[in-house]
């Protein structure tokens, strides 16, 4: 296999390639496009296919085209039940120096694809903290990535060069401000903030469905009701897949919550005060401090690899990177 021995340079201009072109891949590509950055994409439907080639997207006709362009960086942003299949497509394809990335919820699961279809030594996780209810090409927008929080993920394999590639692409055309962090750590918070949120959602429209009064309460539903389940009403497989495919985080999560909301129950059943319930998520009420605000450090990227545990030591701190060098990084 042949990997890259150097980042492109900072100022370089980056060829990418998209495979999926759903929501966020399509919100990537497009991104990108107006960028002026190339992009050569594909979809595994012709309609979408159709969709994108529309919106003046550079769209091929499978993913050994896409490969064949040898782009800087490849973005897999394919369902997650589909990952194994395309990774393994791609590493059939994959030539030159071309760095693989994606931007799926999980990344535990997704390293595993791609270390199974043998694209590790080429392979940065990624994730953007964006997204809507919706679906689809049709639903994409470069809008949604506007001052996104992405994460970066790497484990004890991932190359330097492709690092510092990925992290110039974010941080650049896309536009993302990054924390860099280990796949574990990323997916314990992402099922804080994300999945559960997602089976909360999903189970609180699940009562009102089955409840006698059920077209009432929807009747008398507002703003708190449609906030509280904005993100239960997208396409249950793919809530589904997120789900199941970070199941160990999502149930450690989902015990703390069935414990807190049991309390809450035998509280509530025998007159008993609840006031901690409500007050206990005082300190993060608030909103999170500014990224990139805190103490600068300049984690210098060494052959001897140190650097990873370093700087996913200072993403779980909350830091997020405010400088890409060449042989290193500055977060903050």
């Amino acid at each position: 296999m042949v990997t890259p021995d150097a980042a492109p340079a900072a100022g370089t201009a980056l060829r990418v390639g998209v495979v999926g072109l759903g929501l966020v891949g399509g919100s990537v590509a497009r991104l990108l496009h107006d960028q002026g950055v190339e992009v050569t994409a594909h979809d595994a439907t012709a309609s979408t296919r159709a969709a994108a080639r529309a919106a003046g997207l550079r769209v091929v006709g499978d993913v050994a085209d896409v490969c064949a362009a040898e782009p800087d960086v490849l973005v897999l942003a394919v369902p997650l039940r589909a990952m194994r299949a395309v990774a393994t497509e791609v590493a059939r394809h994959v030539r030159g120096a071309t760095v693989v990335t994606d931007v799926g919820s999980v990344k535990g699961a997704v390293r595993d694809a791609v270390r199974s279809a043998g694209l590790d030594a080429r392979y940065v996780g990624a994730h953007p903290m964006a997204g809507t209810e919706r679906s689809g090409f049709e639903a994409s927008d470069p809008r949604m990535l506007d001052g996104a929080r992405w994460a970066v993920t790497v484990d004890g394999t991932t190359r330097r060069e492709a690092f510092v590639t990925v992290l110039r692409l974010v941080t650049g055309p896309l536009g993302g401000t990054v924390h860099v962090l280990t796949d574990d750590v990323h997916d314990e918070s992402t099922a804080l903030v994300s999945h559960v949120p997602h089976v909360l959602a999903t189970e609180l429209l699940g009562v009102v469905a089955d409840a006698p009064v059920r077209d009432v309460a929807r009747g008398l539903a507002a703003g708190s009701f449609r906030d509280a389940t904005r993100v239960g009403r997208t396409d249950p497989r793919r809530t589904e897949a997120m789900v199941t495919d970070n199941a160990a985080w999502v149930a450690s999560a989902l015990r703390v919550v069935v414990r807190d909301l049991e309390q809450l129950l035998t509280a509530l059943e025998s007159n008993a005060p609840v006031g901690e319930f409500f007050d206990r998520p005082d300190p993060v009420r608030g909103p999170a401090d500014a990224p990139g605000t805190g103490e600068l450090l300049r984690v210098v990227l060494d052959d001897a690899g140190a650097w990873r545990a370093e700087v996913t030591a200072a993403g779980a701190r909350g830091a997020v990177v405010v400088a890409v060098e060449d042989d290193a990084v500055v977060v903050a």
